[in-house]
């Protein structure tokens, strides 16, 4: 049989690009083990956070006054909404929804809610654009909701490039599309991420929880979904001041995920893999506390793959001498949150109250 060129014989190669960045996955293998082994020990921790604030790229100076002031205050059923804006660095302005207890009295444990993509922060809370609640609360399952009734003050600031924080043409072209490409792709030539960014202005919202009278500073938390997710672990595995970290539909590997299918730019982010694989990242939080939940039935977190970053963390906080402090949850379901455990562990974690019985699945 003769080939196009009308030779015989000849195999023609393949020119598919698949095989070169699996090669690279594969001669960069033993450099993550080997930090893998080490991922124990105190001074590998702290090498770990570096590598991942130079993946992040620069951040501005964390010196600019945050200026927040109320804007308004809302009656819910269940709690009390503030609309607040602050400034985060020179010439952006952050909206921010604070959800505070109806019951009990402050000051309160906080919890910093990071959405993931879509509508941007009322998907947390569950609000129209109106500010009335969703009959519907979809893949966020209005989480927000289910951590301020259980007693804890809850901060939802709007995440770089989604809701009003987008590029000022793509909010006026397509209402329910995000600025995430253009953010990423503008600010690498800045030797800066929209990853870096985001996670930033997660330390900023945790500088802003602390300022507030009616916060305990002492038992402030975060609970992050899918991009979400990300900033949540990056921002708890920075940040000592974060206690315990609920991270849902993100925990899983970069080979089984991000580098499996499609995923938004924003994940995506400059020599990570030469040194270390996800799990890793999520497991800089030990010995503080870390909740992972994930569907079995996520398509782009598939579920064998979050059980590979489970049982990995199972056995860094093992090896930290602090099982008590790791947990997580597979429920039945897809990309989204379900919260049956997480936010009951929460709560426990942040030291409100006493609730039995939760055992991992």
């Amino acid at each position: 049989m003769e080939n196009e060129a009308g030779e015989a014989g000849i195999k023609i190669p393949d020119w598919t690009t698949d095989a070169f960045l699996g090669t690279l996955y594969e001669r960069t293998a033993a450099r993550r083990q080997e930090n893998r082994r080490n991922a124990g020990k105190p001074e590998q921790q702290a090498w770990l956070r570096s590598r991942l604030k130079a993946a992040l790229g620069g951040f501005p100076e964390r010196d600019h006054p945050l200026r927040a002031r109320k804007l308004e205050r809302t009656e819910y059923k269940d709690f009390i909404l503030e609309r607040v804006v602050y400034t985060t660095m020179e010439s952006v302005h952050v909206p921010v929804m604070v959800q505070i207890p109806k019951k009990g009295q402050g000051p309160w444990p906080a919890v910093l809610a990071c959405h993931g993509h879509g509508s941007g922060q009322r998907d947390a809370a569950g609000l129209d654009e109106l500010g009335r609640e969703l009959e519907e609360p979809g893949i966020h399952n209005r989480f927000a909701v289910q951590l301020v009734r259980k007693g804890m003050l809850v901060v939802i600031p709007e995440i770089m490039g989604f809701g009003v924080r987008r590029m000022a043409e793509e909010l006026k072209a397509n209402p329910h599309y995000s600025s995430c490409g253009t953010l990423a792709s503008q600010l690498l030539m800045y030797g800066r991420t929209l990853a870096g960014m985001r996670v930033f202005e997660a330390m900023r919202a945790l500088d802003y929880m602390a300022s507030r009278p009616d916060v305990d500073s002492s038992r402030m938390g975060v609970f992050g979904f899918s991009g979400g997710g990300l900033i949540a672990a990056f921002t708890a595995g920075l940040d000592e001041r974060v206690q315990a970290a609920v991270l849902c539909g993100w925990a899983n590997t970069f080979r089984g995920s991000t580098l499996a299918m499609h995923h938004c730019i924003d994940n995506y982010l400059p020599g990570l893999l030469l040194d270390t694989e996800q799990p890793e990242l999520a497991g800089l939080m030990a010995p503080r506390a870390l909740f992972v939940e994930s569907g079995d039935q996520d398509p782009i977190f598939p579920v064998e793959h979050t059980r590979q970053a489970i049982a990995w963390l199972e056995a860094h906080y093992s090896a930290w001498d602090a099982p008590g402090q790791f947990a997580w949850d597979i429920h039945p379901g897809g990309h989204e949150i379900n919260g049956r455990k997480s936010a009951e562990w929460l709560l426990r974690k942040l030291g409100v109250g006493q609730v039995p019985g939760l055992e991992a699945e």
